[in-house]
């Protein structure tokens, strides 16, 4: 009868380190999937910035026949919005008559 009960307790505390390990295990994974899907996400959303950029200097290109000279042009003059506190933007104008260099990162 003791016997018995010994096996029992073995195995209900076997079930449960089991399912202990299985939880932690599966908590890890959703926090890498988590972390892999942030990251994507930030890669996608400097992406969207500097496309948005390079297509405000393509319009005023167009329109005023020189590419801008700063950012800031394309923010004051085309309505561009960026979020500079998500996103480090470089603008480098060599020339007038050559588009932009255009890097973004995020912070």
């Amino acid at each position: 009868m003791i016997h018995g009960k010994t096996a029992q307790a073995r195995r209900r505390r076997t079930r449960r380190t089991v399912a202990l390990v299985a939880a932690v295990a599966l908590a890890v994974s959703l926090w890498f999937a988590w972390d892999a899907a942030n990251v994507e996400a930030e890669a996608q959303g400097a992406l969207s910035v500097r496309n948005a950029v390079m297509d405000a200097a393509m319009q005023c290109a167009a329109v005023e026949g020189a590419y801008p000279s700063s950012l800031k042009y394309l923010e004051e003059h085309y309505g561009l919005i960026v979020n500079h506190d998500d996103y480090a933007v470089t603008y480098e104008a060599f020339a007038s008559n050559v588009p932009p260099s255009v890097v973004v990162m995020p912070r």
